[in-house]
């Protein structure tokens, strides 16, 4: 089966574990820039596209993106401590609450029909390929 390398190739240069960090924002100044943690991330691909699982515990739906641009795909997300009325958190291990990672996507791929769900602290993002891509089979007539 043909692989999309550049989606690949892309995220197993940047896999290093949830720890490794890089910068999210070229808009801050270096002083105020955040860092953030490169999600661990699965990559699978069949006939009909690719799908990305990324683990991101303790992200709720509101506070995640999923975004296109040009070729690159971008998965970001906070992690909000769910406190509720008048608690207020004193201790806490969790420094870095930022996930992003981006993607180069390959011209192979339809990002316009790109889907995304949030189940359990796992993002599933699935990627078409485009319909010329795809595998066809032909007919072959006789006579």
């Amino acid at each position: 089966m043909k692989q999309s390398n550049e989606v690949i190739e892309r995220a197993q240069n940047g896999r290093a574990g949830p720890s490794r960090e890089v910068s999210t924002s070229t808009q801050r100044s270096r002083s105020d820039a955040v860092a953030a943690i490169l999600p661990p991330v699965d990559i699978f691909e069949d006939d009909a596209g690719i799908i990305v699982l990324a683990d991101m515990p303790g992200v709720s739906k509101e506070q995640l993106g999923v975004r296109v641009t040009g070729d690159n795909l971008v998965i970001e997300g906070t992690v909000t401590a769910p406190v509720s009325g008048d608690m207020e958190l004193i201790y806490g291990e969790v420094l870095n609450s930022q996930y992003r990672r981006s993607f180069t996507l390959s011209r192979e791929l339809d990002p316009g029909k790109i889907e995304a769900r949030l189940a359990n602290g796992v993002l599933r993002v699935n990627i078409p390929k485009a319909e010329e891509a795809r595998p066809r089979r032909i007919e072959v007539s006789v006579g």
